[in-house]
């Protein structure tokens, strides 16, 4: 799940940044509002963390922005201050929540989980034949058995089943799954897929996540071996 954070004190950014990957989020940061609004039209986010002092175009700006284009993903403001115009004024132009700082990490992600449960880009269950994934309490079962992932391989997963008997390419997962600076080796994605079928298809007796070759994988419903 791809987030964006929004934050002009870079500190803070990267606390951020650092604390929700540690949560299992992938997380793009910007410092200005015309920074975010580009990287909102460029990528798909799960939930946008919008601080509400940001030099130039401030939150409320860009929140009332973003929806005025069309964009639904779900919107958390930030801010040091506190009060009820400050609130009203940020849910008015579109605004999802509301936090205060300062806030600690288990609240936070708390509210973000809230946020995708009532809709946006991680709404719902996931379902590939009788594999099912819940983006938001990151769960994955497969039938009634649940499925223990690691953070980012809940991600790739997410990823293909979001795109289900479409090939996605490696560079795509990476775009998705990564961060934007990511610049290694993209046969890092060949790693994670390996151990993905070793918990998803091989003790169920299963061939639904294919390699395509040449192209990239394909998350298919119900291959058996």
């Amino acid at each position: 799940m791809r987030l964006l954070v929004v934050e002009d004190e870079r500190q803070l950014a990267a606390a951020l940044k650092w604390g929700l990957e540690s949560h299992g989020f992938t997380v793009d940061v910007v410092h200005t509002g015309p920074e975010a609004l580009w990287a909102a039209d460029e990528n798909t986010y799960a939930a946008i963390l919008l601080d509400v002092m940001l030099p130039g175009l401030n939150g409320y700006r860009v929140c009332q922005s973003l929806r005025q284009s069309g964009h639904s993903t779900p919107i958390m403001m930030l801010t040091a201050k506190d009060g009820e115009y400050d609130e009203a004024e940020g849910l008015d132009t579109g605004a999802d929540d509301y936090l205060t700082k300062p806030f600690s990490y288990v609240v936070l992600v708390a509210r973000i989980r809230a946020l995708m449960r009532r809709g946006g880009a991680a709404q719902g269950t996931l379902e590939v034949g009788d594999l099912l994934l819940d983006p938001a309490a990151r769960t994955c079962r497969r039938g009634e058995r649940t499925i223990e992932l690691t953070a980012r391989e809940f991600a790739i997963l997410e990823c293909l089943a979001r795109r289900r008997d479409l090939v996605v390419t490696k560079r795509e997962i990476l775009e998705q799954v990564w961060d934007a600076n990511y610049d290694g080796d993209v046969n890092v994605v060949e790693v994670h897929v390996s151990s993905l079928r070793r918990k998803i298809d091989q003790p169920f007796g299963r061939q639904t996540l294919q390699t395509v070759r040449g192209m990239g994988y394909r998350l298919t419903g119900s291959h058996h071996a």
